[in-house]
């Protein structure tokens, strides 16, 4: 593919790997087409996987339209503490037994957050208070105040149940952060739970099938 090709605008659909920031793709897929004018369209988390949209050059205008879209996920909770962050980013805490915890209460709690919910957002996320991401407060350990916010879960689809670990599949409205999803199912259930993976499978019509890995970009449009 020509250097033009992304300069005039093109859309890239990277398979995101675990331990990698969305900015570590941006930085990468920039040094391999050798254009600085790129940009993803929503973060996924390092300890998440999955789809992640690049526009680059004019297509990057394209981005706030893709941010808006719904997205799938797929991944799970694991029951009987909560950490800090909500996921495994930080070491589980207050340990609670399962005992009582059936397969039946586990189903009809997630029909619970379906439809329009109010969410409070992880008190470690990028959300902004006073033009700083509040997770600098939360990691001083300082008290963190977020306000809840209007999302919608059209989807919440339990897959599996191993104990302690509930597997599902969620289709969501932008600005649904699936780690309080996670903490607010173990607390409708009383025992606690974090998210202990994740991937995101679809963002509206696309899908992570379509996407290619790092590597395989990499071949595919590095210099030869």
């Amino acid at each position: 593919m020509e250097q033009h090709t992304f300069e005039e605008g093109k859309v890239i659909l990277i398979d995101k790997p675990l331990h990698w920031t969305s900015f570590d793709v941006v930085k990468k897929i920039r040094n391999v087409i050798k254009l600085r004018k790129i940009g993803h369209a929503g973060t996924l988390d390092p300890l998440a996987t999955g789809l992640l949209i690049l526009c680059t050059g004019k297509f990057t205008k394209k981005i706030n339209d893709y941010m808006a879209k719904e997205k799938e996920y797929v991944g799970s909770f694991t029951l009987g503490a909560t950490t800090p962050t909500y996921d495994l980013e930080s070491d589980p805490v207050n340990f609670k037994s399962l005992e009582g915890i059936t397969e039946e209460q586990i189903l009809h709690t997630s029909e619970k957050f379906l439809g329009e919910i109010m969410q409070v957002p992880p008190s470690h996320s990028a959300v902004k208070q006073a033009g700083k991401p509040v997770y600098l407060k939360a990691r001083k350990g300082e008290d963190v105040q977020l306000e809840p916010r209007r999302i919608i879960i059209k989807e919440f689809e339990i897959s599996d149940i191993e104990l302690p670990v509930v597997s599902f599949r969620v289709v969501c409205s932008t600005g649904t952060y699936i780690r309080s999803l996670a903490h607010d199912f173990g607390k409708a259930l009383g025992c606690g739970a974090y998210l202990s993976g994740l991937r995101r499978t679809a963002i509206g019509a696309l899908r992570v099938e379509e996407a290619l890995d790092i590597e395989e970009f990499v071949e595919r449009y590095g210099a030869k």
